[in-house]
């Protein structure tokens, strides 16, 4: 039979049982099996440890047995059905069947049937000493002993049965049903009779009692040692509750009811307790109810976290183990997170990254906390970067862990962090083993740092040609996508990016990578943020414009122009561009760019139309200008019209068709156009 759970008593025997004596029963028809049960105990080796044996007995009822019925048939449906009667003994049944159809019934009035709590005190039952349950076999041994001993020992566990509030006796009636639910045939026997709903309801009452007991020591410290003896007995009795229930919530429709019943706020009420085996056996159970999000929503309603936080660490392995799984579950939730570190959890988690046998769950824990970019910067205050570096370098040539990997990038995104990470030859040894094993997730990391201005950033002209290096067709595409995050990053006002582009021969990639469906567009789109970057550089800039890669990006534009993040960088390419007289005129005479962007004025990203805006603010701003392409942005942006005009007089009848609010200023600088105007 499969086990549902480990008992906090675990017991191993053995049973035989031996058939006995038959008789009839004195009052009712039915027939009485005396047998002998023979229990042995057998150690962990299996040899037999203790021995006893029990004689007991079960009744029979015959209810149909009447006149009319046939003994012979009834005598062998019994026998076949009752395996504590050997078939040798079919005649001596039948014998017995026929006394029982005979007899007559016994005469007088029916007794009432008293139950034991109907039962009033009477002379006798007043005894000096307090009845424990601990002693309950010794009550039983006086029940084998004189007339005296034997009133004594029937008293003693009496008074056990009558007092409701004895804890001993109620963990003990609870543990007997613990046994049961440890089976799963059982379950349903359990649950019928609503003992689930039973022992949730003693522990709302033991934690009720608690509460009490906290009040009374405040102002009777003389308590405390009474205090501490009923403590003891009560967290086992919530100890064997809680071990019946978790078996029982191996069925989820019981766990609802046991949710409904306010499991979750009676376990994190129990979180209190310095009882390290009642605590594994609460986290564990929390756990459990942690993966449906229900649960998880009660359990962020009231102080789990906080109460969690005092177990990290702690001395007790499995304790500290489960509460960290517990941690790991609640940390998908945003909420719970930011009350993590609120409480403190974070300099603790991190202080596990070295204690091999509990580091990985931490990490997993801290790299949740690090998605978010409000705490990205409280990790420079520990020593977590530290930390995981040597983890990094430990790895030799063998694949980093997914999740150490993972929190790193994520830390890198932080500036100060990043800085760090920097620190000594940090980010020599990372590029190292990135350029080494082509690691696209170590090169990740790299990228991210890149991105940050100041000390770091500088740091990465010893790797440009490296870097460079790395992208070919032949490369693994994820490991090229961020190589060319890495230098599309570095926005350094001294770098020769012409002599890069030309030692690297790089142009002809970049316009194979332009043409769509060439690549994946998370690559296509790292070449257009390349080529925007080291759009920059003038001579740069031109080279490209010479190459035809112009138009390449332009088709690339009309391909992609639902994907706002390939427009946005693409119209970041003109914006570099015509900063430089070259490709200005490039842009201007040759290409349609001006009326793309024109109507990507109109665009519902704003980031789209601010790029667009400053472009043409740019294209407006510099001489010369065509009439055609003029008289597009001046029906589309009127406001440009000022400006283009002091740079451009000869154009004036152009801006003047487009905006005639301006005739006065053009009127001015052009006399020869009055005719047909009104006066000025």
């Amino acid at each position: 039979t499969p086990r549902c759970q480990t008992s906090p008593f675990p017991l191993s025997n053995t049973m035989k049982v031996k058939g006995g004596s038959l008789d009839v029963h004195p009052t009712e028809k039915a027939l009485v099996v005396q047998y002998e049960v023979e229990a042995t105990i057998l150690g962990e080796t299996g040899d037999e440890m203790l021995g006893d044996r029990k004689k007991c007995q079960k009744i029979i009822r015959l209810k149909s047995l009447n006149t009319n019925t046939d003994v012979a048939a009834l005598a062998r449906k019994v026998v076949e059905e009752c395996k504590l009667i050997h078939p040798s003994k079919l005649s001596e049944v039948e014998q017995l069947l026929f006394y029982l159809q005979n007899r007559k019934k016994a005469s007088g009035k029916e007794k009432r049937v008293v139950k034991p709590r109907d039962l009033t005190p009477f002379e006798g039952m007043e005894i000096d000493e307090e009845a424990n349950i601990n002693k309950v076999e010794e009550y039983v041994e006086l029940l084998y002993e004189g007339m005296e001993e034997k009133v004594k020992g029937a008293t003693l566990i009496l008074h056990l049965a009558r007092n409701p509030q004895s804890v001993e006796l109620a963990t003990t009636i609870i543990y007997v049903f613990f046994c049961f639910s440890s089976f799963s045939q059982f379950h349903g026997l359990v649950t019928h009779y609503k003992i689930g709903a039973l022992c949730m309801n003693v522990m709302e009452h033991e934690l009720k009692r608690y509460d009490l007991w906290q009040d009374e020591l405040k102002e009777h410290e003389k308590a405390f040692k009474k205090y501490q003896g009923l403590l003891v007995k009560q967290e086992q009795l919530l100890r064997v509750a809680l071990y019946l229930l978790l078996n029982l919530a191996e069925d989820t429709r019981t766990e609802l009811k046991m949710r409904n019943k306010n499991i979750v706020h009676m376990l994190v009420k129990t979180l209190d307790r310095e009882n390290e085996e009642l605590l594994v056996l609460v986290v564990s159970f929390l756990k459990k109810l942690s993966i449906f999000l229900e649960n998880k929503n009660d359990m962020a309603e009231v102080d789990t976290v906080e109460r969690l936080s005092r177990l990290v660490p702690c001395e007790h392995e499995d304790l500290l183990n489960i509460t960290l799984r517990l941690l790991l579950n609640l940390s998908f939730d945003t909420g719970l997170r930011i009350k993590m570190v609120q409480v403190g959890l974070l300099p603790k988690l991190t202080s596990l990254l070295g204690d091999e046998n509990h580091k990985q769950m931490a990490m997993c824990i801290l790299y949740h906390i690090s998605v978010d970019d409000r705490f990205k910067s409280m990790f420079a205050y520990t020593d977590c970067i530290p930390q995981l570096m040597k983890m990094l370098f430990e790895h030799g040539e063998e694949r980093i862990d997914a999740e150490l990997i993972s929190f790193c990038i994520n830390l890198a995104a932080n500036k100060k962090n990043a800085q760090l990470i920097c620190e000594g030859n940090g980010l020599k040894m990372l590029m190292k083993r990135a350029l080494k094993l082509k690691d696209p997730l170590l090169m990740k990391m790299i990228r991210n740092i890149s991105q940050h201005d100041g000390p770091p950033k500088h740091l990465f002209i010893d790797y440009v040609g490296d870097l460079a290096a790395q992208i070919t067709p032949d490369e693994n595409e994820e490991y090229v996508i961020e190589c060319l995050g890495t230098l599309a990053n570095l926005t350094i006002a001294d770098l020769d990016w012409e002599l890069v582009l030309k030692e690297y021969n790089l142009v002809p990639y970049f316009k194979d990578r332009l043409k769509p469906g060439s690549a994946e567009d998370d690559l296509i789109l790292e070449v257009v943020i390349m080529i925007g970057t080291v759009s920059m550089d003038d001579s740069c800039a031109a080279m490209l414009a010479k190459s035809g890669i112009i138009p390449a990006i332009i088709e690339l534009l009309n391909a992609q122009q639902e994907d706002d993040e390939f427009v946005c960088q693409i119209v970041y390419v003109f914006y570099q561009m015509v900063f430089h007289q070259a490709t200005r005129e490039v842009i201007i005479k040759e290409t349609q760019a001006p009326a793309y962007l024109i109507d990507l004025m109109h665009d519902k990203n704003a980031e789209i139309r601010k790029v667009c805006d400053n472009t043409l603010d740019i294209i407006a701003g510099y001489p010369p200008v065509t009439p055609v392409s003029l008289r597009g942005i001046l029906l589309c942006n009127p406001s440009l019209s000022e400006g283009i005009l002091l740079c451009n007089p000869s154009l004036s009848e152009g801006i003047l068709l487009c905006n005639p609010s301006l005739s006065e200023g053009i009127l001015l600088c052009n006399p020869s156009l009055s005719e047909g105007y009104p006066p000025v």
